[in-house]
Protein backbone atom coordinates (compact mmCIF):
# COMPACT_ATOMS: atom_id res chain seq x y z
CA UNK A 1 0.00 0.00 0.00
CA UNK A 2 1.39 3.39 -0.98
CA UNK A 3 1.54 6.28 1.52
CA UNK A 4 -1.26 8.02 -0.34
CA UNK A 5 -3.43 4.90 -0.14
CA UNK A 6 -3.19 5.04 3.64
CA UNK A 7 -4.67 8.54 3.53
CA UNK A 8 -7.50 7.41 1.26
CA UNK A 9 -8.28 4.53 3.62
CA UNK A 10 -7.97 6.57 6.80
CA UNK A 11 -10.78 6.25 9.31
CA UNK A 12 -9.67 9.10 11.58
CA UNK A 13 -7.87 12.23 10.40
CA UNK A 14 -6.54 15.42 11.95
CA UNK A 15 -6.50 18.50 9.70
CA UNK A 16 -4.62 21.67 10.60
CA UNK A 17 -5.24 25.03 8.96
CA UNK A 18 -3.29 28.22 9.62
CA UNK A 19 -4.42 31.77 10.25
CA UNK A 20 -3.27 33.14 6.91
CA UNK A 21 -5.38 30.56 5.06
CA UNK A 22 -8.71 31.58 6.59
CA UNK A 23 -8.41 35.29 7.32
CA UNK A 24 -7.91 38.52 5.43
CA UNK A 25 -7.90 38.10 1.65
CA UNK A 26 -8.21 34.33 2.07
CA UNK A 27 -11.14 34.37 4.47
CA UNK A 28 -13.36 32.81 1.81
CA UNK A 29 -11.24 29.64 1.88
CA UNK A 30 -12.88 28.57 5.13
CA UNK A 31 -15.99 27.62 3.13
CA UNK A 32 -14.06 25.22 0.88
CA UNK A 33 -12.34 23.82 3.94
CA UNK A 34 -15.66 22.99 5.58
CA UNK A 35 -17.02 21.52 2.34
CA UNK A 36 -14.01 19.19 2.02
CA UNK A 37 -14.13 18.10 5.66
CA UNK A 38 -17.86 17.43 5.34
CA UNK A 39 -17.21 15.27 2.26
CA UNK A 40 -14.77 13.23 4.34
CA UNK A 41 -17.31 12.87 7.15
CA UNK A 42 -19.98 11.78 4.66
CA UNK A 43 -17.74 8.79 3.90
CA UNK A 44 -17.65 7.79 7.54
CA UNK A 45 -14.28 9.36 8.38
CA UNK A 46 -13.87 10.90 11.84
CA UNK A 47 -12.43 14.42 11.54
CA UNK A 48 -10.60 16.57 14.07
CA UNK A 49 -9.84 20.12 12.95
CA UNK A 50 -6.95 22.10 14.45
CA UNK A 51 -7.56 25.70 13.48
CA UNK A 52 -5.47 28.78 14.07
CA UNK A 53 -7.04 32.17 13.50
CA UNK A 54 -8.41 33.43 16.81
CA UNK A 55 -5.96 36.31 17.08
CA UNK A 56 -6.27 37.20 13.38
CA UNK A 57 -10.07 37.20 13.57
CA UNK A 58 -10.21 39.12 16.83
CA UNK A 59 -7.61 41.80 16.05
CA UNK A 60 -9.85 43.96 13.80
CA UNK A 61 -12.45 44.14 16.59
CA UNK A 62 -9.73 45.69 18.76
CA UNK A 63 -9.10 48.22 15.97
CA UNK A 64 -5.81 46.50 15.12
CA UNK A 65 -4.67 46.19 11.52
CA UNK A 66 -1.82 43.75 12.20
CA UNK A 67 -1.07 40.93 14.60
CA UNK A 68 -0.50 42.48 18.05
CA UNK A 69 3.04 42.19 19.37
CA UNK A 70 2.53 42.35 23.12
CA UNK A 71 1.26 39.29 24.97
CA UNK A 72 -1.69 40.92 26.75
CA UNK A 73 -3.14 42.29 23.51
CA UNK A 74 -2.60 38.97 21.76
CA UNK A 75 -4.56 37.28 24.51
CA UNK A 76 -7.32 39.89 24.32
CA UNK A 77 -7.57 39.45 20.56
CA UNK A 78 -7.70 35.67 21.01
CA UNK A 79 -10.48 35.96 23.59
CA UNK A 80 -12.62 37.94 21.14
CA UNK A 81 -11.63 36.02 18.04
CA UNK A 82 -12.09 32.50 19.37
CA UNK A 83 -15.83 32.94 19.87
CA UNK A 84 -16.21 34.56 16.45
CA UNK A 85 -14.18 31.82 14.76
CA UNK A 86 -16.22 29.04 16.35
CA UNK A 87 -19.46 30.77 15.37
CA UNK A 88 -18.25 30.94 11.77
CA UNK A 89 -17.34 27.26 11.72
CA UNK A 90 -20.62 26.21 13.31
CA UNK A 91 -22.61 28.26 10.84
CA UNK A 92 -20.87 26.59 7.90
CA UNK A 93 -20.98 23.05 9.28
CA UNK A 94 -24.66 23.52 10.11
CA UNK A 95 -25.34 23.32 6.38
CA UNK A 96 -24.27 19.67 6.65
CA UNK A 97 -26.30 19.09 9.84
CA UNK A 98 -23.04 18.84 11.77
CA UNK A 99 -22.21 20.17 15.21
CA UNK A 100 -18.81 21.42 16.33
CA UNK A 101 -17.19 21.36 19.75
CA UNK A 102 -14.40 23.62 20.96
CA UNK A 103 -11.28 22.10 22.52
CA UNK A 104 -8.67 24.58 23.77
CA UNK A 105 -5.28 23.15 24.67
CA UNK A 106 -1.73 24.16 25.37
CA UNK A 107 1.24 22.00 24.56
CA UNK A 108 1.63 21.66 28.33
CA UNK A 109 -1.76 19.96 28.54
CA UNK A 110 -0.45 17.18 26.32
CA UNK A 111 2.70 16.81 28.40
CA UNK A 112 0.79 16.38 31.66
CA UNK A 113 -0.47 12.82 31.90
CA UNK A 114 -3.66 13.65 33.81
CA UNK A 115 -4.60 16.44 31.40
CA UNK A 116 -3.67 14.23 28.47
CA UNK A 117 -5.97 11.41 29.59
CA UNK A 118 -8.82 13.85 30.16
CA UNK A 119 -8.29 15.42 26.74
CA UNK A 120 -8.34 12.02 25.05
CA UNK A 121 -11.54 11.09 26.86
CA UNK A 122 -13.14 14.31 25.61
CA UNK A 123 -12.03 13.71 22.03
CA UNK A 124 -13.28 10.14 22.01
CA UNK A 125 -16.67 11.09 23.41
CA UNK A 126 -17.11 13.99 20.98
CA UNK A 127 -16.26 11.76 18.02
CA UNK A 128 -18.52 8.98 19.24
CA UNK A 129 -21.37 11.50 19.35
CA UNK A 130 -20.64 12.66 15.81
CA UNK A 131 -19.31 16.03 16.94
CA UNK A 132 -16.43 17.71 15.10
CA UNK A 133 -13.75 18.74 17.62
CA UNK A 134 -12.18 22.07 16.66
CA UNK A 135 -8.89 22.52 18.45
CA UNK A 136 -6.86 25.64 19.02
CA UNK A 137 -4.09 26.58 21.37
CA UNK A 138 -5.51 28.18 24.50
CA UNK A 139 -4.01 31.56 23.66
CA UNK A 140 -5.69 33.41 26.51
CA UNK A 141 -3.60 31.52 29.09
CA UNK A 142 -0.56 30.47 27.04
CA UNK A 143 2.67 32.35 27.63
CA UNK A 144 5.76 31.25 25.75
CA UNK A 145 3.77 29.18 23.24
CA UNK A 146 1.71 32.14 22.10
CA UNK A 147 4.84 34.02 21.08
CA UNK A 148 6.98 31.22 19.76
CA UNK A 149 4.75 28.21 19.33
CA UNK A 150 2.58 27.14 16.42
CA UNK A 151 -0.39 24.90 15.83
CA UNK A 152 1.58 22.57 13.54
CA UNK A 153 3.22 20.94 16.54
CA UNK A 154 -0.05 20.96 18.46
CA UNK A 155 -1.75 19.22 15.53
CA UNK A 156 0.95 16.53 15.48
CA UNK A 157 0.53 15.94 19.20
CA UNK A 158 -3.26 15.74 18.81
CA UNK A 159 -2.86 13.28 15.92
CA UNK A 160 -0.69 11.10 18.13
CA UNK A 161 -3.08 11.44 21.08
CA UNK A 162 -6.18 10.35 19.17
CA UNK A 163 -4.27 7.70 17.15
CA UNK A 164 -5.19 9.33 13.85
CA UNK A 165 -4.46 7.50 10.63
CA UNK A 166 -3.44 10.71 8.85
CA UNK A 167 -2.46 14.29 9.61
CA UNK A 168 -3.03 16.96 6.96
CA UNK A 169 -1.06 20.18 7.42
CA UNK A 170 -2.56 22.94 5.27
CA UNK A 171 -0.94 26.24 4.35
CA UNK A 172 -0.59 28.71 1.50
CA UNK A 173 2.10 26.56 -0.15
CA UNK A 174 1.09 23.49 -2.13
CA UNK A 175 3.94 21.17 -1.05
CA UNK A 176 7.46 20.90 0.30
CA UNK A 177 10.11 22.07 -2.15
CA UNK A 178 13.86 21.59 -2.38
CA UNK A 179 14.18 25.31 -1.65
CA UNK A 180 11.68 28.12 -1.03
CA UNK A 181 9.24 27.79 -3.97
CA UNK A 182 9.70 31.43 -4.97
CA UNK A 183 13.37 30.80 -5.72
CA UNK A 184 14.58 29.64 -9.15
CA UNK A 185 15.18 25.91 -9.44
CA UNK A 186 12.83 24.92 -6.61
CA UNK A 187 11.52 21.40 -7.17
CA UNK A 188 8.47 19.86 -5.56
CA UNK A 189 9.03 16.85 -3.31
CA UNK A 190 6.25 14.28 -3.67
CA UNK A 191 7.22 11.77 -0.97
CA UNK A 192 9.54 11.96 2.04
CA UNK A 193 10.61 8.52 3.30
CA UNK A 194 10.50 7.95 7.04
CA UNK A 195 13.68 9.07 8.73
CA UNK A 196 14.85 11.16 5.76
CA UNK A 197 17.19 13.95 6.79
CA UNK A 198 16.15 15.92 3.68
CA UNK A 199 19.76 16.46 2.72
CA UNK A 200 20.18 19.26 0.24
CA UNK A 201 16.74 20.68 0.99
CA UNK A 202 16.69 24.36 1.97
CA UNK A 203 13.84 24.86 4.39
CA UNK A 204 14.44 28.55 4.93
CA UNK A 205 13.44 30.19 8.19
CA UNK A 206 10.21 30.14 10.11
CA UNK A 207 7.92 32.83 8.76
CA UNK A 208 6.14 35.28 11.02
CA UNK A 209 3.60 37.38 9.17
CA UNK A 210 0.90 39.83 10.18
CA UNK A 211 -1.61 37.15 11.08
CA UNK A 212 0.29 34.07 12.20
CA UNK A 213 3.43 32.02 12.58
CA UNK A 214 4.62 29.03 10.66
CA UNK A 215 6.62 27.96 7.65
CA UNK A 216 8.39 24.98 6.15
CA UNK A 217 10.52 24.43 9.24
CA UNK A 218 7.54 24.05 11.56
CA UNK A 219 5.66 21.90 9.04
CA UNK A 220 8.57 19.48 8.61
CA UNK A 221 9.16 19.35 12.36
CA UNK A 222 5.48 18.53 12.96
CA UNK A 223 5.50 15.94 10.17
CA UNK A 224 8.48 14.20 11.72
CA UNK A 225 6.79 14.18 15.12
CA UNK A 226 3.62 12.67 13.69
CA UNK A 227 5.34 10.08 11.49
CA UNK A 228 7.38 8.88 14.45
CA UNK A 229 4.02 8.03 16.02
CA UNK A 230 2.97 6.12 12.90
CA UNK A 231 0.75 8.85 11.43
CA UNK A 232 0.96 9.46 7.68
CA UNK A 233 1.35 13.19 7.13
CA UNK A 234 0.53 15.34 4.12
CA UNK A 235 1.61 18.92 3.47
CA UNK A 236 -0.75 20.62 1.03
CA UNK A 237 -2.35 23.92 0.12
CA UNK A 238 -5.61 24.74 1.85
CA UNK A 239 -7.44 24.94 -1.49
CA UNK A 240 -6.29 21.38 -2.27
CA UNK A 241 -7.92 19.68 0.70
CA UNK A 242 -10.73 18.31 -1.46
CA UNK A 243 -8.07 16.75 -3.71
CA UNK A 244 -6.56 15.11 -0.63
CA UNK A 245 -9.99 13.82 0.36
CA UNK A 246 -10.54 12.42 -3.13
CA UNK A 247 -7.13 10.74 -3.21
CA UNK A 248 -5.58 12.93 -5.86
CA UNK A 249 -1.76 13.11 -5.81
CA UNK A 250 -1.28 16.60 -4.40
CA UNK A 251 1.09 17.94 -1.77
CA UNK A 252 3.96 16.13 -0.11
CA UNK A 253 3.46 12.87 1.77
CA UNK A 254 5.64 11.97 4.76
CA UNK A 255 5.84 8.21 5.20
CA UNK A 256 5.26 7.08 8.80
CA UNK A 257 7.21 4.63 10.92
CA UNK A 258 5.82 1.12 11.07
CA UNK A 259 4.28 0.79 14.51
CA UNK A 260 3.72 -2.70 15.91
Amino acid sequence: MSPRDSVIQAKRVVVKVGSSSISGDREHQIEGLVDALSAWRARGVEVVLVSSGAIAVGAPFLNLSDRPQDLATQQAAAAVGQALLMARYQGLFQQYSATTGQVLLTVGDLENNTHKVNALRTFERLLSLGIIPIVNENDTVATQEIRFGDNDRLAALVAELVAADALILLSDVDALYTKPPTEPGATKIDVVPFGSELEGVELGSTAVNSVGTGGAVTKVSAARLATQAGVTTVLAETTELRDVVDGNPVGTVFVPAEID
